[in-house]
């Protein structure tokens, strides 16, 4: 109990965690990143002089060549979990990073999806018929959900940055575990209607502050996709477990108490949520600027920013963020920037490119009749089990390799073989089981999709959350209307506009990754002074001096050989 002495006694009334206020060498305002072109490389211990004459075509398909100089990539190896130039100190404040934040994120995730998923797994176990839902009311209501998610992540264009998330975050975390137990309550089609869009109402941020939270704690570009990636095992193992977990409540809950057993998935996965919210008060460490951590200590505060810096990763404006946010200079500033239209329209393609949460592969279980209402959700488990390893072989594929493009192109490929198998219909029913293995192929980029979008606007903290905000509520609402049109209730499990436009997306998508990346590669060759590469063309070009030393030295050193 010893260990838990410093980190206790850092709360306030001794169950309060408060703003931590850490003295550094640094002056606050050098934490913010020079946007200029002209900066220099001062900060950077081995410098790359690069000669750009003779380029090969192909570096094209290089998405850091530019990012990171050949000393930094010589010490990254695919087969490793850390670079090798990270120091005892730098890896000790990394893994308590994963513990604090990437393995609460996936906590957090995971009953998310458990309180999104558990109305398709409770509309096949009975909620259908006691609540007489006809037709198109099983997407409406979801719909509904997803109105209420939408129009409640606006607000957080400010909170990101601008509110402590580590008490946010879990309070919204209760909101919807107590209405998620409301639920169970329900007698009429519009009180669920009701309850569903207050419960994606107070889910809105959870998944984009996370995010942002990865791009504000991760100072090494090639690790963010794969702790995004636990991130999202949350999501994947949500879907699972909530399959699971139904399926379990229905062969030992029913009438348990007079309720039917549908009423009690709401109300066990809503209490598991109330725990969850709970641990985050005590969990979630806050920001590095605003760190409200009680685990971490004041020098690893201090490393923490420091490395950040390095990164040019910006952390909080020191100006009123409320007027900075409403100025007229912020919003020109963001809206003319290629950011805000081409990562809102990548992201579009990326909400839109998979079948998963149309419910069409466990309705399909249900037509074909075999299963009674327990099996029935063990099965629905079996695609998003198999996604837990689409989504790490990708991600780290992303990292690992640092090719966030071609782990992106990897995905994609068996997500629209799926979709074009299951927009035939008519193949084998070996086909079809083989094409749900696929399904979660689809979401497998999103980890590396957001992670990307972090590095992209690393440099301004409030563009980036701005940004982040803007792309996740317009991905959504496409989502929301086009639901509507192509993931029609009475169309099920049949879906040929759904499963059509899925693979489309898909496609479209790897379309559009290209143009990220030659947009993204464009924008760090003109920082590629900050990343430690000098570049100059030795064809048009006069050589750096120093490269002038180097070739001198050479020289001289074969004449005296000779």
């Amino acid at each position: 109990m010893s260990c838990l002495k410093e980190p206790l006694s850092r709360l306030k009334w001794g169950f309060i965690p408060v703003r931590r206020i850490v003295d550094e060498d640094l002056d606050p305002q050098e934490l913010a990143v020079d946007e200029s072109k002209e900066s220099t490389v001062e900060d950077t211990e081995l410098i790359e002089y690069r000669d750009e004459a003779n380029r090969p075509w192909w570096k094209f398909f290089d998405e850091y060549e530019y990012r990171s100089n050949k000393y930094a990539r010589a010490n990254h190896k695919w087969y490793k979990w850390f670079d090798e130039n990270d120091t005892p100190a730098e890896r000790k404040l990394m893994w308590k990073i994963d513990i604090l934040l990437t393995f609460y994120s996936l906590m957090a995730y995971w009953v998310k999806y458990l309180d999104q998923t558990n109305l398709n797994n409770a509309y096949v176990a009975g909620l259908k018929e006691s609540l007489d839902m006809l037709g198109n009311d099983l997407v409406n209501t979801q719909v509904l959900f997803n109105v209420g998610n939408i129009v409640f992540q606006i607000p957080f264009m400010y909170v990101l940055y601008g509110l402590p998330l580590n008490y946010v975050l879990p309070c919204l975390d209760l909101c919807w575990s107590f209405l998620t137990i409301g639920t169970s309550k329900v007698s009429t089609l519009g009180q669920l209607k009701a309850l569903r869009f207050l419960i994606g109402m107070f889910e809105a941020p959870s998944y984009l502050a996370y995010q942002y939270l990865f791009g504000t704690f991760i100072f090494n570009p090639a690790m963010i996709a794969r702790r995004s990636m636990v991130y999202y095992f949350g999501q994947y193992l949500g879907v699972l477990t909530s399959g699971l977990l139904s399926g379990a409540i229905l062969r030992t809950f029913d009438n348990v108490g007079g309720l039917e057993s549908w009423r009690w998935i709401f109300i066990i996965d809503g209490i598991v949520s109330v725990a969850v919210g709970i641990i985050g008060f005590y969990m979630l460490p806050g920001t590095p600027t605003d760190c409200y951590s009680i685990w971490l200590t004041d020098d690893e505060i201090r490393l923490l920013r420091k490395k950040l810096k390095q990164n040019h990763t910006a952390g909080r404006p020191q100006v009123n963020l409320f007027t900075s946010l409403m100025s007229k200079e912020t919003w020109k500033l963001i809206i003319t920037s290629w950011e805000f239209y081409v990562l809102a329209i990548w992201n579009m393609l990326c909400w839109n490119n998979s079948n998963a949460s149309s419910g069409a592969y466990i309705l399909w279980l249900n037509s074909l009749g075999r299963f009674d209402a327990g099996t029935l959700q063990d099965y629905s488990a079996l695609t998003p089990a198999l996604g837990l390893i689409w989504l790490f072989l990708t991600c780290m594929y992303a990292d690992l390799f640092q090719l966030r493009w071609s782990a992106i192109w990897f995905s994609q490929v068996f997500n629209i073989t799926g979709n074009v198998i299951l927009a035939v219909w008519n193949v084998p029913e070996g086909a079809k089981w083989f094409a749900w293995c696929l399904q979660y192929f689809g979401w497998a980029m999103a980890p590396v999709l957001y992670s990307w979008q972090n590095d992209i606007c690393r440099r301004d903290a409030q563009k980036r959350a701005v940004i982040l905000v803007v792309m996740n509520m317009l991905a959504q609402a496409s989502t929301a209307w086009m639901s509507v049109i192509v993931w029609k209730t009475v169309e099920a499990p049949r879906y040929l506009k759904g499963y059509s436009f899925a693979a489309s997306s898909a496609f479209c998508l790897c379309l559009w990754t290209l143009l990220v990346m030659y947009l993204y590669k464009k924008q760090e060759k003109k920082y590629s002074k900050q990343n430690g590469i000098v570049l100059f063309n030795s064809l048009t070009d006069t050589e750096p001096v120093e490269v002038q030393a180097v070739s001198s030295d050479s020289d001289e050193k074969k004449s005296r050989d000779i």
